[in-house]
């Protein structure tokens, strides 16, 4: 029995949004019309990434599995940075010792380490292409409203657009950020905070190799993270209050490449700053109430935002997209709308405890470790060394990271 093909709208072309266009067009070619309306997407086909990027993230072994699934990872892994091994500091700055609270190291699978360093440009890119290669249809006009009109017209809504088209859909997937358009016009609730906090993200050009290694050296301001990238080279996620930002984004570079040292640390040697200006962005937890509504579906920031303590904000969409992506296909290839309600409900139910548990994890390791407070200070070092001690606990602690573990799967 064949079925006329159903069309998914994707409000947003960032990372999520495009991985989830490129996985349906590949699975289910002609049997589904996919458009991703951003307009940036065509120009990620087009532009080549830079060479030194302000944006960056550590992409865990189940979200460089699903790039490889979908012949993408190839065309960014000349550029990926293996992270071999991971360390913990914790200290005041003024401090001559930074005490190591825990060691990480170990791969997931043979030779697959737990999670790798890229671009989000590199990303992009490839998908961008990948994209037009399979035949997803990139529009240069974002969706400013959604009419869903349900069973009465075949389960389908219609998409209003920036350049004032109409398209008519089976499934609008808003994956356009935090402070998302579709999610506040379709009445979904936002539980979060502010953190107070700003992270200042550059990239360092260094004197000796990292060898692989990412440190997360813990400051009262918040953690200070030291990211592996290709070449002696590293991006740094700098949490510091936010009412100390604007005196640090006033400085020149040489000002701002001397408070860099004194929380980078000598052991890699001269740093040259290779961004400039550096980039800043204010740090929030928030959690939508729920991952739907009628003939919508939340991926990627959109449905979550978690602090960057961690580096799993991107992983965290990835895996929206495997769990909707996933639901999606079967459906659609045995005749199901796409938007279903049966079918929103249970990617909503699969993927919350996922992401409440990582939300509630950044949580509690930024409260924890953004103090000067001595008895916490005890406390958190003493529950690392413990940690540290235990082969079976960093083993899982690994397969966390990587995206394989237990509490990750849906």
């Amino acid at each position: 029995m064949s079925h006329s093909p159903q069309t998914i709208i994707i409000a947003g072309g960032g990372i999520a949004g495009m991985t989830l266009a490129v996985l349906l067009k590949q699975a289910l070619a002609s049997g589904v019309q996919v458009v991703v309306c951003d307009p940036a997407a065509a120009e990620a086909a087009q532009k080549a990434p830079e060479d030194n990027p302000l944006r960056v993230s550590a992409l865990a072994a189940d979200g460089r599995r699903l790039l490889q699934g979908l012949g993408v990872w190839d065309a960014v892994s000349a550029r990926a940075q293996a992270i071999a091994s991971m360390e913990i500091t914790d200290s005041a700055l003024a401090d001559p010792v930074r005490a190591k609270l825990l060691s990480l190291s170990g791969d997931v699978g043979a030779g697959e380490p737990f999670a790798h360093m890229l671009a989000n440009d590199d990303v992009l890119h490839a998908l961008a292409k990948a994209a037009v290669e399979a035949g997803v249809e990139l529009c240069d006009a974002r969706v400013e409203r959604w009419l869903w009109n349900g069973a009465a017209a075949g389960s389908s809504g219609m998409a209003r657009l920036s350049d004032g088209s109409r398209r008519q859909a089976s499934l609008l997937v808003a994956a356009d950020g935090a402070r998302s358009n579709l999610r506040a016009l379709a009445g979904i609730g936002w539980h979060g905070w502010g953190y107070g906090q700003t992270a200042i993200v550059a990239t360092l050009a260094h004197e000796r190799p990292h060898g692989g290694r990412a440190i997360q050296h813990f400051l009262p301001s918040g953690p200070f993270a030291i990211l592996p990238l290709t070449g002696n080279r590293s991006s740094i996620v700098w949490t510091e209050r936010a009412a100390d930002v604007p005196a640090l984004l006033a400085m020149d570079a040489e000002d701002m490449l001397t408070e860099i040292r004194r929380r980078f640390g000598l052991e890699r040697g001269s740093l040259r700053l290779e961004t400039w200006p550096v980039g800043a962005f204010p740090l929030a937890l928030g959690v939508a109430r729920r991952f739907y509504a009628d003939g919508l579906a939340l991926v990627g920031d959109a449905a979550h935002q978690v602090h960057p303590i961690a580096g799993q904000g991107l992983n965290l969409g990835l895996r929206d997209v495997m769990t909707l992506g996933d639901a999606l296909v079967e459906a659609i290839r045995i005749g199901l709308p796409a938007g279903e309600m049966n079918l929103l409900r249970a990617y909503d139910r699969n993927r919350r405890a996922d992401v409440i548990a990582m939300a509630t994890v950044t949580d509690g390791l930024n409260r924890l470790f953004s103090s000067d407070f001595t008895p916490l200070r005890l406390i958190r070092g003493l529950g690392a060394r413990l940690a540290g001690r235990s082969s079976v606990v960093k083993q899982m602690l690994i397969r966390e990271a990587a995206g394989v573990g237990a509490s990750t799967r849906d």
